[in-house]
């Protein structure tokens, strides 16, 4: 297809997304609009398959999703983060509370053990397995249970998680959106009650907050040079601990380290030349898995996909909930954390940012509202799509076909 052309449609798309979004302010959140429209075209056969790729965004995306990363963590100060361990706790248990609805699922819908034959409960909890993976986590939990599915010669286990994968977005959205908006408006009344801390905005033209880059390193390319560096250095030590060190983790605590020591000023990206167009290639990562979704397969799994997404979110919903309650989280703000496993990062930072903008009439409302809510949206995307789901399907895995 061609570029200029893949480009202006896929900037068509998101125009008319962020339009509705301000209108309904953020009742219908922009990601939600836009993956309707992109799946009813991938569907109908109106976009063509290579749409995202043909438009260079997609690999762009790609590219320059560690340098967004980079940014968030000079977003969160050492003390934001130290506050946050109450998030990582909740997200840990949103985690399990899937795995273990998933499980209880696969024995009610199994219709019991079967033998000589690969049906029943035995198939049950392959595909439950597989929901685990795909529910709670990212492209590399996928990837995993892929692998072990064509292993053993499952393919309709291995294309399972994939559909998940396109399609949890298209019900995360929504659901975190109007779940966030509740949160905001409960922080909107804190806030005019005095019970909410208003947030500082830092001038970033001020000496103190300007960071410890010399002059020259603080234009626009020598500004994505010295972050693209620090993504390499991420990247390295991911290679070197094989994957443990996450490289997405590293960056968001290299960018906070760095932020705490001076040398990176908050917000690093911001006003740089490049940072809305990389903004914008960041949130088409978030539909390429539309572009593969096929009818056929969707009908051949939609009860199985239905079982999971239900007893899934149930999941979320109860062990998230209890959990952050107990913890001293509202239940909203708690349940939109355990959400944020059907999408993770850059979903978890901009319905924090529209569910900020759509409740506050002011832009210090605005920015007190953001202030509570993006570092938990946040740190919870990476404490159950980045963390716990890779280590749980990791152990998981090989349970498929045993």
């Amino acid at each position: 297809m061609n570029a200029v052309l893949a480009f202006s449609i896929v900037m068509a798309v998101w125009t008319v997304s962020d339009f509705i979004a301000k209108k309904t302010k953020s009742l219908l959140s922009s990601l939600f609009v836009a993956s309707i429209i992109f799946l009813i075209g991938f569907l109908s056969g109106i976009f063509p398959e290579d749409l995202l790729a043909s438009s260079s965004l997609l690999g762009l995306g790609g590219t320059i999703v560690g340098f967004i990363i980079v940014h968030l963590g000079t977003l969160i100060s050492i003390d934001d983060f130290k506050r946050q361990w109450k998030t990582l706790v909740v997200g840990i248990m949103t985690v399990v509370g899937i795995g273990v609805l998933l499980w209880i699922a696969g024995f009610i819908f199994g219709g019991g053990p079967r033998v000589g034959a690969y049906e029943g409960v035995v198939q049950a909890m392959d595909y439950v397995v597989a929901g685990i993976g795909a529910i709670s986590g990212g492209t590399i939990s996928v990837l995993i249970i892929q692998e072990a599915a064509l292993g053993v010669g499952l393919t309709s286990v291995a294309i399972f998680p994939v559909l998940i994968a396109a399609l949890q977005g298209i019900i995360g959205f929504p659901l975190t959106s109007l779940i966030l908006r509740q949160e905001a408006a409960r922080l909107k009344d804190e806030y005019r009650a005095g019970n909410l801390a208003p947030v500082v905005v830092e001038e970033t033209d001020t000496p103190q907050n300007t960071g410890k880059l010399p002059a020259w390193l603080s234009t626009t390319p020598g500004t994505l040079l010295v972050v693209g560096v620090v993504v390499l250095l991420s990247t390295l030590i991911n290679d070197l601990t094989g994957g443990i060190l996450n490289t997405f983790v590293v960056a968001l605590v290299f960018g906070i380290a760095l932020r705490a020591s001076g040398i990176f000023k908050p917000g690093i990206l911001n006003g740089t030349d490049a940072y809305g167009l990389m903004m914008l290639s960041i949130m088409i990562l978030v539909f390429g898995p539309l572009a593969t979704v096929e009818p056929a397969d969707v009908a051949a799994l939609a009860f199985p996909l239905l079982i999971a997404f239900v007893f899934g979110i149930g999941g979320i919903a109860l062990f998230a909930g209890v959990t952050g309650k107990l913890l001293g989280y509202s239940v909203p703000m708690s349940i939109a954390i355990g959400l944020t496993s059907l999408y993770g990062f850059p979903g978890t930072m901009i319905l924090s940012q529209e569910a900020a903008r759509g409740a506050g009439e002011t832009p210090e409302e605005v920015a007190a509202i953001e202030g509570s809510i993006l570092p938990k949206m946040i740190v919870a995307g990476f404490s159950t799509v980045t963390i716990t789901s890779v280590i749980v399907t990791g152990l998981i895995a090989g349970r498929i076909g045993a």
